[in-house]
């Protein structure tokens, strides 16, 4: 028995395009999708780097501020400073 051909309507494979295009549509949104999520990841990275290059400055100018202030308290002794006028009050209550 011979196969007899049958011929879509055009209303049916304009349906089949449609849903073609659909598939294409979400295929171009995951990779779409896929680049946002390794720019945001490359962003974060270069966040976190940052942060870790501040928090590296960070301790690092508090271990410079604490042998700075050991060696003027060794120099003047304990004290207050006003940063303004920059002159050093003495501690009455310290032996000397």
């Amino acid at each position: 028995m011979p196969n007899k051909e049958i011929k879509f309507t055009q209303e049916e494979l304009d349906s089949i395009k449609a849903f073609q295009q659909r598939y294409l549509d979400i295929q171009m949104g995951f990779g779409q999708a896929e680049i946002t999520k390794m720019r945001i990841a490359t962003q974060q990275t270069n966040i976190d780097t940052f942060s870790t290059d501040l928090h590296e400055q960070f301790n690092t100018v508090q271990t410079e501020e604490r042998e700075f202030i050991d060696g003027i308290n060794e120099k003047y002794g304990d004290g207050v400073l006003d940063p303004d006028t920059g002159v050093f009050t003495p501690n009455t209550s310290q032996n000397t």
